[in-house]
């Protein structure tokens, strides 16, 4: 039985390398000796300040040496890091942090203002670290990040090593059915093993630390370097981030908040990025058109992987990019929190994939809803599952775990609800979740949640919320609202109000109105009708936006 844990993982291969990079963000590289020295003060900090064995931590921070830093902090520590999605407004924070229990939060300088306004309902959060991003001083109520640093010697690895096991968690959080955020509860060993099986270095799966030195390359030999397009607060980017780290390899982070492709091209060429995390076209689309656009202009022959994850990626844009790059790979995951190595495609210059047609990992296959296989060939729809190691459960939520993390005759299954059908050939297709959620550049946005925040307007007597073909995001929010008399209600000002209660990305990009939404006798919508509706009325440009 394997006990993977990635404070042990890390601090083994920092003895092995201590002088290679760890982490790139513009002018400032740290090694890896540092990058574990530092974690290790913020590990003291947090112990110190009365966090307990497997306590919550949230990181509430963009993208920056500080988020990984706080990861490493949190399992050196035996403590749970938790992501938190920095686009959310007071009350969705609200409810994330007190699901999680969430008793410390390091945040950036520009979150100041949205945690005072929910700081007095939180008591169980005793420690609060601001990290200093140029926005204005720290409050007098948290406890600044470099200040804290400063404590001494790190303290944290004698103190908390015998806690540490690969039974420690690492939670994810993703949106839910309903719109709240559920945590995904990982054991770091099973986390762990399922990384390594498409790591660069590659460990065995019921080995020891012992093992990292006979397998880890000498450090004179190159590294990998991983540059996550994304965000670190979600899965895509956070677990590219785990793979090149427990590779020996670098991060390499772009310095602005916002997705800027030149930033992202200069970093690429300046850095000699060898891996590149995106999502989907939302990243893919506006790099090629940069590319085409200015041809020369970057030296991107380093790349050798683009890994995208969390939407679908058009084989149009693969080729075009595959175009600037010809020995690249363009690989495709079918994945989520829950389900980490569902599938993948792989275009090549060589070989151009679909882009909805993927092949199954080896632990994978699509069943029935009896658990029973479907037969490939058969155009049989069915569920797309995937056995063995996997997340425990979702936190606070037996009745959804129970659904999702499935027993089928000795085997554990998880079912994170995508439909496809399976070739003759053991290729799957796409045909996307049951449910309604909404794909808009890789954020999930499940529709009643929104429609539940429109509601909350008494001018607003009832509405639907769809999706709707977007050519960069994939779906773009839209809803459809009905009101008596139509002509009374801005719809201008209805999404005026609902950016004060939801995140920008959740807020409808073209809103219509309506006298009738026309629900049935059993008080059913009809979604597919109005998801038709929508995309013909966006089409005509008839909208608010």
């Amino acid at each position: 039985m394997s006990d993977w844990n990635f404070a042990d993982v890390w601090e083994t291969i920092t003895s092995l390398q201590p002088d290679h990079p760890a982490m790139v963000r513009g002018g400032v590289r740290r090694s890896w000796a540092e990058f574990d020295d530092r974690s290790g003060r913020l590990a003291g900090v947090l112990l110190d300040a009365g966090l307990g064995h497997q306590a919550a931590v949230a990181c509430y921070l963009h993208n920056s040496l500080e988020y990984l830093e706080t990861l490493f902090a949190c399992f050196k520590g035996s403590l749970i890091p938790v992501n938190t999605n920095y686009r959310y407004v007071a009350d969705e924070l609200r409810y994330l942090w007190v699901d999680a229990d969430v008793r410390a939060v390091v945040f950036h300088g520009t979150f100041v203002e949205r945690i005072e306004e929910l700081r007095a309902d939180l008591p169980a959060i005793t420690c609060w670290l601001w990290v200093d991003d140029g926005t204005g001083p720290c409050p007098a109520w948290a406890l600044p990040y470099e200040h804290a640093l400063d404590r001494g010697p790190e303290q944290a690895g004698s103190r908390r090593r015998a806690a540490r096991s690969g039974d420690d968690l690492f939670m994810l959080y993703t949106g839910g059915t309903t719109g709240h955020p559920k945590g995904v509860m990982w054991r770091q060993d099973d986390l762990f093993a399922v990384l390594n099986r498409t790591a660069q270095v590659r460990f065995p799966e019921e080995g020891t630390v012992a093992d990292i030195a006979a397998v880890l390359p000498a450090p004179t030999e190159p590294r990998g370097r991983v540059l996550p397009a994304a965000p670190l607060m979600h899965g895509t980017a956070a677990f590219a981030a785990f793979g090149m780290l427990g590779a020996g390899g670098t991060v390499v982070l772009c310095e602005g908040t916002r997705f800027d492709v030149v930033e992202l091209l200069d970093t690429v060429e300046r850095e000699r990025v060898t891996d590149l995390t995106i999502v989907g076209d939302a990243f893919a689309r506006p790099m090629l058109e940069a590319l085409d656009r200015e041809p020369g202009r970057w030296d991107v022959s380093s790349v050798a992987v683009i890994l995208s994850s969390g939407v679908m990626w058009s084989a149009p844009i693969k080729e075009g990019l595959i175009r600037h790059m010809p020995g690249v790979l363009c690989v495709d995951t079918l994945g989520s929190s829950e389900a980490v190595g569902l599938a993948r495609s792989v275009s090549s210059s060589t070989r151009m994939a679909s882009t909805a047609g993927f092949r199954l990992g080896p632990d994978a296959q699509v069943i029935r809803e009896d658990g029973t296989p479907v037969e490939p060939g058969s155009g049989e729809v069915g569920l797309v599952a995937i056995g063995g190691r996997g997340p425990i459960g979702y936190h606070g939520d037996p009745e959804k775990t129970a659904r999702t993390f499935r027993v089928i005759g000795d085997r554990r299954w998880i079912t994170p609800g995508d439909n496809a059908t399976v070739d003759a050939d053991g290729t799957i297709h796409l045909l996307g979740r049951g449910s309604s959620c909404i794909n808009t550049g890789g954020e999930k946005v499940f529709p009643e949640e929104v429609e539940e925040a429109l509601k909350l307007d008494n001018r607003v007597l009832d509405a639907v919320v769809v999706g709707v073909p977007h050519e960069r995001f994939g779906e773009m929010v839209v809803a459809v609202v009905e009101t008596a008399p139509v002509d009374a209600v801005d719809p201008e000002e209805l999404l005026d109000a609902l950016r004060s209660r939801l995140a920008a990305y959740k807020v409808p990009r073209q809103l219509f109105l309506t006298s009738s939404l026309g629900r049935g006798p059993n008080g059913k919508i009809d979604q597919r009708r109005w998801r038709a509706e929508a995309a013909e009325m966006v089409a005509r440009g008839a909208g608010v936006s």
